[in-house]
């Protein structure tokens, strides 16, 4: 089980992520919660790690955070949700939030993520509340940005159609992702500026 990785960031564009670890590229998959925070292409980054293995393929998911992470791995173990609706989940808040959700029993705001309808956000709450407790604090990322370092920076040339296929592979809707990101492109640099406005105003 691949659990950490330390290397130097490659190529990114959400969801993916192709890191240099000793020569050898990793390509993961990652939650928003975690590009917003990650240092600019070519600097290093410390990442934990789940590997998802199916019969036709093994994905590696990266996460800044072990908060992240772990309530990644809770939300595979509930009925019906699957690698991608966790990950959309995470791109769409963060633990802290979540977890008030799960607690306030807040449905609505639940059903406004990609993926997920009345019965899913009833099963998350009553599946989720007695292993959200230790999910509403914990410690700064693991290897993100540091103060005064360079942030993500988009390496795209179109960040509108990067932002609206991030958008779908987080499980929108082709309109809905093309809709929600041209709403809030204007005046946006880079993909993920717009992205999460995007996520913020669905929420």
């Amino acid at each position: 089980m691949i659990g950490r990785l330390r290397g130097e960031i490659l190529h990114k564009q959400p969801p993916w992520l192709l890191l240099d670890v000793n020569g050898v590229g990793y390509e993961l998959e990652a939650p928003m919660s975690t590009f917003y925070d990650l240092p600019a292409v070519g600097e290093q980054v410390i990442l934990v790690t789940h590997l998802a293995v199916r019969e036709d393929a093994h994905t590696l998911y990266g996460f800044l955070r072990e908060t992240d992470r772990a309530l990644f791995r809770d939300l595979l173990k509930v009925t019906g949700v699957g690698a991608r609706m966790a990950l959309a989940i995470l791109s769409g808040m963060d633990a802290r939030r979540f977890a008030q959700c799960v607690e306030q029993e807040d449905h609505a705001t639940l059903i406004r993520l990609p993926g997920i309808g009345r019965k899913t956000a009833e099963r998350l709450v009553i599946e989720m509340r007695d292993r959200v407790a230790g999910l509403t604090g914990g410690p700064a990322p693991s290897g993100g940005a540091t103060a005064g370092s360079p942030r993500a920076v988009a390496t795209a040339e179109d960040p509108l159609n990067d932002a609206i296929e991030a958008l779908i592979a987080l499980g929108y809707r082709p309109p809905d992702a093309n809709r929600m990101a041209r709403a809030v492109a204007e005046g946006a640099k880079t993909s993920e500026e717009i992205i999460r406005a995007a996520l913020r105003g669905a929420g």
